[in-house]
């Protein structure tokens, strides 16, 4: 059955946010099969279900283990080569760099290798270049920087995988280059001692979906069994690399990867190491940020990472890498404030850049285009890619930011499901429409010329025009079933948890609060919205809260109840407040009945 074949889940075909409701399964055989296999309720059969898991897959599921899940590393092409280089490098003396990117997953994965070196003895470089001044990647000046303060070999990861001028030009120099990626490869492969990325051409693809961090850990393993076999340790115990998987976690899932397979057993796993506050820098930034409970890929995803990533964006580049590998608590509190402070000022930056986006999207929409760019001189190229999100949220549709500086821009791009947004980007470079870019499916990036700037946005829209229009037709809201007001209850949160963790390609199950009447309705902060809800018989209380909702079709409606009856959509969380501990909804989409 194709999806417009699906009836729509409480008949809701357009919701106020344009989207067929779609329930995730409605194989009832299957979700009780599974429930029964496992011991678990059958709302969590149901979960399953809806996500394909297939019962001889489920119990693995539920219980992702790095003992089961983590590969030989020597499987990847040129790993046993770049961990021998480093070992070579390790005994020989020589100086080692990473050269990572500003990003969530580029710090986490530069922190990464700084605590292994830390924990073995051997300095290490962290070189996180700065976006305004350097833009993305290897470049040469920093080579030639590193070069000069004597640096033999340089590991760059989250980066480096088209960066073939740059790499050149450091071989040139004399310096090793050791690639770690997880970027679409091209068929030809930049000049190092070793490119290890699971894009290669030449690679299974069975651990495509890793974040840079994720083979950033592969690349330790592989360099710890090496010192182990080669007696460097000696009478000492070698690093319990387990213990790093904190920062495995948090860039796992703020690279929104998919969290299958291995991705779920570093996830899983490093949220129980990042609950024994082991890592002072993860401590003071939840400090900072507020965070009294166990983290869950929510506050990693929402809470933590966007911090690390403020300084990148606005502030210091390094200092989410320092922060993320420091063990002084006193540089830690600094840095978690500094970048606190920074993440506020990245909030305002980007709300001045989205209004003026907004209005020179509004206009553009006039002519109903495929992908939606939008350029403006002056705008901070740091908050680009927030803005891209909140454009294509707004405009369901892809959407490309373009931060103009003179006669060049740097550019963001974010898309929709079923648009790859990422090889379109990647063909335009080929094309010489931009100077540099590529990305994942649903982000990119770019610098182009402003004078390319029409015959960019041509080609985008005539590439990606029926791709959108399919995505748009057929776009929905998957579902994991209804509940009523009584039947939101912290102890089926409990049961949900079961299934997770929740992120990229494990969607957190969705719930229908069905014929709830809204009590009360107030607008907090800026501009989301607050309802109090009871059900039939004005029976039970829910709290739901919908973000960013202010002058939207969502938000007005719920201001504006007058009584009605609605079907809420969202996610269910805990909230707990002087100790005491309730059930709350987080509001994506709602249904006016009446």
């Amino acid at each position: 059955m194709s999806e417009q074949e699906i009836p729509a889940f409480l008949g809701v075909e357009s919701s106020l946010k344009s989207k067929k409701w779609r329930l995730r399964s409605n194989d009832d055989r299957l979700s009780l099969t599974l429930a029964q296999r496992l011991g678990v309720p059958e709302i969590v059969g149901r979960v399953l279900a809806g996500r394909d898991i297939p019962p001889d897959e489920a119990e693995r599921y539920l219980q992702p283990t790095m003992r089961d899940l983590l590969p030989d590393p020597s499987t990847f092409k040129d790993m046993d080569k770049g961990a021998s280089r480093i070992v070579d490098a390790i005994n020989s003396g020589e100086k080692i760099a990473v050269f990572g990117d500003y990003d969530v997953d580029g710090a986490t994965s530069s922190g990464l290798l700084k605590r292994f070196f830390d924990l073995i003895g051997i300095p290490l470089v962290i070189y996180i270049p700065d976006r305004l001044k350097e833009g993305y990647g290897p470049n040469s000046p920093a080579f030639d920087h590193l070069k000069a303060q004597g640096i033999d070999l340089v590991i760059t990861v989250d980066c480096g995988i088209v960066s073939f001028d740059v790499l050149s030009h450091a071989k040139s120099i004399g310096l090793d280059i050791i690639v770690v990626d997880h970027h679409q490869a091209e068929t030809r492969l930049p000049e190092a001692v070793a490119v290890i990325n699971p894009k290669r051409h030449d690679e299974s693809q069975e651990y495509e979906y890793l974040a840079a961090v994720g083979v950033s850990f592969l690349l330790l393993v592989a360099v710890n069994r090496l010192l182990r076999v080669n007696k460097w340790y000696g009478d000492k115990a070698p690093p319990n690399l387990m213990q790093l998987l904190d920062l495995v976690a948090l860039g796992t899932v703020c690279d929104v990867v998919p969290l299958k397979g291995l991705n779920r057993a570093f996830v899983a796993q490093g949220l129980k190491v990042m609950a024994q506050r082991r890592n002072p820098g993860l401590v003071a930034l939840g400090d900072v940020s507020g965070l009294d409970e166990a983290p869950g890929t929510y506050h990693l995803g929402y809470i933590l990472g966007p911090r690390v990533n403020a300084g990148g964006r606005v502030g210091k580049p390094e200092y989410g890498a320092r922060l993320l590998s420091s063990t002084n608590p006193d540089e830690c509190s600094k840095l978690a404030q500094f970048l606190d402070e920074n993440n506020h000022e990245r909030k305002e930056i980007e709300a001045q850049v989205t209004e003026e986006a907004m209005l020179k999207a509004e206009k553009i929409c006039l002519s109903d285009p495929a992908v939606l760019v939008v350029a403006g001189e002056g705008w901070h190229p740091g908050v680009i890619g927030i803005v891209a999100s909140r454009l294509k949220e707004t405009f369901q549709r892809p959407a490309v930011v373009v931060a103009l500086d003179g006669e060049q821009g740097k550019g963001s791009g974010r898309s929709v499901t079923g648009v790859n947004l990422g090889a379109a980007i990647g063909a335009a470079r080929h094309k010489e429409l931009i100077i540099a870019g590529g990305g994942h499916a649903m982000a990119a990036g770019l610098t182009i010329d402003k004078s390319k700037l029409e015959e960019f946005t041509e080609f985008l829209n005539d590439r990606l025009r029926s791709d959108v229009k399919d995505a748009i037709r057929t776009a929905s809201l998957g579902l994991d079933g209804a509940l009523s007001v009584e039947g939101a209850t912290v102890d089926l949160i409990d049961q949900l948890d079961m299934a997770g963790p929740y992120g990229a390609g494990n969607p957190e199950p969705r719930f229908v609060i069905s014929n709830a009447r809204i009590v009360k309705a107030s607008i907090v902060g800026e501009n989301h919205v607050r309802v109090i809800l009871t059900g039939a018989g004005n029976r039970g209380r829910l709290t739901g809260i919908s973000f960013k909702s202010l002058e939207t079709p969502l938000g007005d409606s719920l201001i504006s109840h007058q009584g009605a009856s609605f079907h809420i959509a969202g996610h269910l969380r805990k909230n707990t407040w002087k100790g005491q501990t309730s059930s709350q909804i987080l509001i994506d989409d709602a249904f006016r009945i009446n």
